[in-house]
């Protein structure tokens, strides 16, 4: 056995058997071809975040990468004289986690997302200047449970940053005495105010009648932008909102738990894979994956398209996203690219590594028990390790 394998071995397991007993690993060599490591590799744990690897290809598998949401305003009645629009206006959400005001997407979605800005310029341009009836939020492509599984499907505003709805906007914001649909369409009444159109917005949701017609439509970035969005930062409301419109697409449902069997069911017949899968950002404890199952799929997926679309979604370790506390001033620093998964006591990590032999390996590990901030430090020293190889 070559003397740099037996020093890797013996140093990811001294650094697991740190960790303690609930703690699984599996590192691939994919230059040679070979596993070159992996301990309690086969036992499923919660992957938390690393959830959303397997979220992402089932994604980039079901959808064509040029795939865009779209947000459409559209119109019952009809355009009088003096620019009066006789009836009312539905704001039809798409579930696009980007909609939004242009110095919220600027700040929060590094300047992607389309506005609410706009909308209001399309309507002004077909020469619309008062709505006679009210903006009317629809939410009606997915469900209206705010929030996951790990909360009872409850709101979940310390994880998810805001709530569930296909009408998000300002990545799910509220405002007073108003749902997050509703929010988003007074968003949209007060900026058509601004544009010079007046218009109120209803206080309550419906569904757009078939008779109405479309006057206005914005569109988010395309998939893979969606997805570096959600990875980088690690971002559950957008794992959650791609994963219902995977339930709306391929099993008629706006649900979590549909989109969830979209996953599984495109994990097990396009990679013979079967993790078990409750939902889409991992933030549900009964989620449960292996490490052997990880890098199987990133062994699958490298050097293909969906492979390249997903690698070019994950964090720089040392250097940005969720990772950049990890490895940092070690050689694993710009060397590696990985999905960060965590909970409380449950710290994972799962990506690709270029060691110092100029090999490339794809590596998971899941460490359990541990402190969040103790687990940060043994990461480091397990990705140095591969850095090191």
């Amino acid at each position: 056995m070559p003397v740099a394998l037996v020093q890797l071995r013996r140093s990811l397991l001294a650094t697991l058997r740190t960790a303690g007993p609930h703690t699984g690993a599996a590192v691939y060599d994919l230059t040679a071809a070979s596993a070159l490591f992996a301990l309690r590799g086969t036992i499923g744990r919660p992957p938390a975040s690393v959830e959303k690897l397997y979220t992402t290809v089932a994604l980039l598998t079901k959808l064509p990468q040029s795939t865009r949401l779209h947000t459409i305003v559209l119109g019952t009645g009809h355009l009088g004289p003096g620019g009066i629009w006789h009836g009312s206006l539905y704001l039809h959400g798409g579930g696009d986690p980007t909609f939004g005001d242009g110095t919220f997407n600027r700040i929060w979605e590094h300047g992607y997302g389309p506005t609410a800005t706009q909308l209001a310029h399309q309507l002004s341009a077909r020469g619309i200047r008062e709505v006679t009836g009210a903006v009317i939020a629809d939410e009606s492509l997915f469900d209206s449970r705010r929030g996951g599984p790990a909360t009872a499907f409850a709101p979940d505003i310390p994880d998810f940053g805001g709530q569930l709805t296909a009408l998000a906007f300002d990545h799910g914001a509220t405002g007073t005495g108003l749902t997050p649909p509703t929010f988003a369409a007074k968003q949209l009444a007060v900026t058509m105010q601004a544009a010079g159109i007046k218009a109120v917005a209803s206080k309550v949701t419906a569904p757009t009648p078939r008779h109405a017609r479309k006057l206005a439509v914005v569109s988010s970035p395309p998939l893979p932008v969606l997805v570096d969005l959600m990875n980088v930062p690690s971002d559950d409301l957008f794992a959650e909102l791609l994963t219902k419109q995977l339930g709306v697409r391929f099993a008629h449902k706006g649900t979590i738990a549909a989109g969830a069997h979209v996953i599984s069911s495109t994990l097990a017949e396009g990679y013979g894979l079967h993790p078990r899968i409750v939902d889409g950002s991992g933030l549900s404890r009964s989620d449960r994956s292996s490490p052997t199952e990880v890098v199987t799929l990133l062994r699958t997926v490298w050097r293909t398209p969906i492979g390249h679309v997903v690698s070019g979604s994950l964090p720089v370790v040392g250097v940005n996203g969720t990772t950049w506390r990890i490895g940092k001033g070690t050689a694993a620093q710009g060397q590696c690219i990985a999905k960060t998964g965590t909970l409380n006591y449950v710290t994972n990590l799962a990506g690709y590594c270029r060691a110092r032999s100029g090999h490339m390996l794809t590596f998971a590990f899941f460490l359990d028990g541990p402190s969040n901030e103790q687990s940060i430090a043994l990461l480091t020293r397990l990705v140095a390790a591969l850095a090191k190889y």
